[in-house]
């Protein structure tokens, strides 16, 4: 028995390449059937005629066929015979997932092989059908229902992965995101931490405030290069080992080269590198003692007035091991001022049509504007105008956190 070309299946030639096969299109729900024997192909071919599902079928017949044809398309199901002449039994469900594990299939088995089929599904397959046992429009609700599984089997799959990942963002979240350490009421704390557009996960950046026992109040604020869960994890250690050397009592030159021997040993590569702003203001003081570590600079309130702020400091963490120095500066800060602590992803973002960056002067424009607001609307109106005027380049693409410390 031979199957025709007019009932709509390709069939193989016995030899030599098919020209029309980069010709062939998929149409509606389009189907594989991999079957060697044409006279099981010809009675699946009956039952696609007669289904009131409308089906493209193309008609390969070994899997070494199925995998070129699975190369050069992507059909909504496969129907698959156990017995082929490259592939035997339940290898040929695992040879079709390695290949096309995004499709569904559909298990051809024989009168006596109904175990065999419901191995198949326990295997990966959707469904069975017994050959020479199907009706058209039981055959056409199979397959229909198989695309139907699969889909909802991916959408169960990306849920978990949509909460596994939400799980990770929350336990990054904790790390990155602290609760101040602080004894007493010395100092007014906001905080405020935006990932970017382009990943789902929080990024580098990272800030902390603690208050040691002898009431000193420290600050941190930093951002590990590059993006994702690798940097993030990086900034925790980060901020953790900070926070751990500030309470055990190491501050200054010395707290910043700790800082970078544990980027240097736990940085995913050479490339990485983190900047940082540490400061610690000792009660009675009238200034703060500052390390600037590649870091920007940073936005001084006094009363209605907006200054930007740089000190003296030394390269980013990572970028010369071993060889940097980090100066200790003092900067003055007058009676109820503000220090403003940001990552360059607050002024960093392109706005307009173009490739032009809000930068720094901008930014203390626009600071300038808003300095008659309390802390918390400062802080809130600073990040909501960076967002609208890069909005036109789909918002933000660096993370921003901000720190905002107003000494009583």
């Amino acid at each position: 028995m031979s199957v025709s070309q007019p009932w709509g299946i390709r069939v193989p030639s016995s030899g030599g390449s098919d020209d029309s096969r980069t010709s062939w299109q998929w149409r509606e729900t389009s189907v594989l059937l991999v079957e060697d024997d044409p006279g099981d192909a010809l009675l699946v071919e009956e039952l696609v005629a007669d289904s009131t599902l409308k089906m493209d079928l193309r008609w390969v017949r070994s899997m070494a066929e199925a995998r070129e044809a699975l190369a050069a398309e992507r059909p909504d199901c496969v129907l698959l015979d156990l017995n082929l002449p490259d592939t035997q039994g339940l290898e040929a469900v695992s040879g079709i997932r390695v290949h096309a594990d995004q499709v569904a299939v559909v298990v051809l088995t024989g009168l006596a092989e109904e175990e065999t089929g419901l191995a198949a599904v326990a295997a990966g397959a959707q469904d069975y059908l017994v050959k020479g046992r199907v009706e058209p429009e039981l055959f056409g609700r199979a397959v229909r229902y198989a695309i139907q599984r699969k889909q909802a089997e991916q959408a169960a799959v990306a849920l978990q992965a949509s909460q596994m990942q939400a799980q990770e963002n929350a336990r990054l979240e904790r790390g990155l995101l602290p609760r101040p350490l602080l004894h007493d009421a010395t100092v007014d704390v906001v905080t405020r931490y935006r990932p970017g557009r382009a990943h789902a996960l929080l990024g580098g950046d990272l800030y902390d405030i603690v208050q040691s026992t002898d009431g000193a109040v420290h600050a941190l604020i930093g951002d590990v290069s590059g993006h994702g869960p690798d940097e993030a994890a990086l900034g925790v250690a980060l901020r953790i080992a900070w926070r751990t050397l500030v309470l055990s009592g190491v501050t200054g030159a010395e707290q910043i080269a700790r800082l970078e021997e544990i980027l240097v040993a736990e940085r995913g590569g050479p490339q990485v590198f983190a900047t940082l702003t540490s400061l610690t203001r000792r009660p009675g003081e009238p200034h703060v003692r500052m390390i600037r570590a590649g870091h920007p600079g940073l936005l001084l309130r006094t009363g209605d007035r907006v200054e930007w702020v740089e000190v003296d400091g030394g390269p980013a963490l990572g970028v010369i091991p071993d060889a940097a120095r980090w100066p200790v500066r003092e900067l003055k800060v007058p009676q109820d001022a503000a220090l403003v602590l940001f990552t360059d992803g607050l002024f960093e973002g392109h706005i307009g049509r173009g490739r032009e960056r809000l930068g720094e002067e901008r930014l203390l424009r626009m600071a300038r504007e808003v300095a008659t607001l309390p802390p918390d609307a400062f802080v809130d109106e600073l990040i909501e105008r960076a967002e609208s005027l890069a909005e036109s380049q789909g918002g933000l693409a660096d993370d921003v956190a901000v720190l905002h410390l107003r000494w009583k």
